[in-house]
């Protein structure tokens, strides 16, 4: 069943095997990705859908070192290499617009992070000078948040410009829109904060925007239930992840990105009330032929892979022979050159 063919909102998938976003910090100090990344993502166009790192829609919206953006006209004309190189290797490709709000540093952007509230989260981030700790955010006012949301609209409009195919929102992990949902990253008194409904409307408003500029069959988001990663709490979760699910549906967008979470019955919730296109990621099942077979017999359309498309350009060909994996180089995940990034051998090259 992985590798049957799937039509995402009328992009036609050869088969169900996603590659997953992954930050790997390797553009250019102003955003503009290399052409060595043009290279790594041409290489994994055997995935039915790559869905890129994340992409920051706004210089307040980076958070970590050398990573790529689409507010400029050069990060465009670089994503442009890109999706041009993965679509002459025959693949499909959205970017992952990602906002890291208060998860930043000043040595990294030039300017303290924003963030729903002045919060600080616990723990540190890596910058020019090493790892330091993260800083208290600036709030952003109502208007700055207004703001916010047409900037997300004009990156996916920049990305339909850049030639990739559709955009995923990234609403998980600790980032902005994730950030906006919880419960202790966001003490706004404003129709943004406060209640279930005020916590979502951020969010809601994001996708109805870039669904708005660029058609909804474009737009996917990606969310993580119960992830505690950038200090955030969510205690009631199960009461805001079905109403802001809830509130997406109506938007027809293409699909939904579930990272599971640690609820079963809320994953479940999920799934069964989601009306399109669903692609899961569950990081507790370390193999990556089991996770897809398990999640395809549950429900999901799709399943995405992350370390095991880093370490492996041609994954489905090797999930579908049964073949050894390689296995990933984390010394080289982040930042470097070509060494554990575009030097991965193929199957091809483990038999000459």
């Amino acid at each position: 069943m992985p590798f049957t063919p799937f039509s995402l909102a009328g992009l036609q998938l050869p088969n169900r095997l996603v590659m997953a976003p992954m930050t790997r910090s390797r553009s250019y100090v102003d955003g503009i990705p290399s052409s060595l990344t043009a290279l790594y993502y041409a290489q994994r166009a055997s995935a039915g859908l790559i869905i890129t790192e994340g992409v920051q829609p706004s210089q307040d919206g980076k958070g970590y070192m050398n990573t790529p953006g689409l507010h400029t006209d050069e990060q465009v004309a670089g994503w442009r290499e890109v999706t041009d190189s993965v679509h002459a290797a025959g693949g499909r490709i959205f970017a992952q617009i990602m906002h890291s709000g208060r998860i930043g540093h000043p040595d990294n952007t030039g300017a303290l992070p924003i963030g729903p509230s002045v919060v600080r989260p616990a723990g540190q981030i890596f910058t020019p000078s090493g790892l330091q700790d993260y800083q208290t955010p600036r709030e952003l006012t109502t208007a700055q948040v207004e703001s916010t949301v047409r900037d997300f609209a004009d990156a996916a409009e920049r990305a339909v410009d850049a030639g990739f195919d559709g955009i995923e929102l990234h609403g998980a992990n600790g980032y902005l829109i994730h950030q906006f949902l919880s419960q202790n990253a966001n003490l706004r008194e404003d129709h943004f904060g406060g209640s279930v409904a005020n916590r979502i409307r951020f969010g809601v408003e994001v996708a109805k925007a870039t669904a708005d500029r660029i058609g909804a069959s474009r737009v996917g988001i990606r969310l993580s239930p119960g992830n505690g990663a950038g200090d955030l709490v969510e205690g009631d979760l199960h009461e805001v992840y079905p109403a802001l699910v809830s509130e997406l549906a109506a938007l027809d967008l293409a699909y939904l990105h579930l990272v599971a979470g640690p609820s079963d019955d809320l994953n479940q919730e999920i799934v069964k009330s989601w009306p399109n296109a669903l692609i899961v990621n569950d990081p507790s099942i370390g193999d990556p032929a089991a996770r897809a077979s398990q999640w395809l017999e549950r429900g999901a359309d799709l399943v995405s892979l992350g370390q095991s498309f880093l370490a492996n350009p041609d994954l489905p060909l090797r999930l579908r022979l049964g073949a050894e994996l390689n296995q990933a180089d984390f010394n080289a995940a982040f930042g470097g050159d070509h060494r554990g990034y575009t030097d991965y051998p193929v199957l091809a090259l483990h038999s000459a």
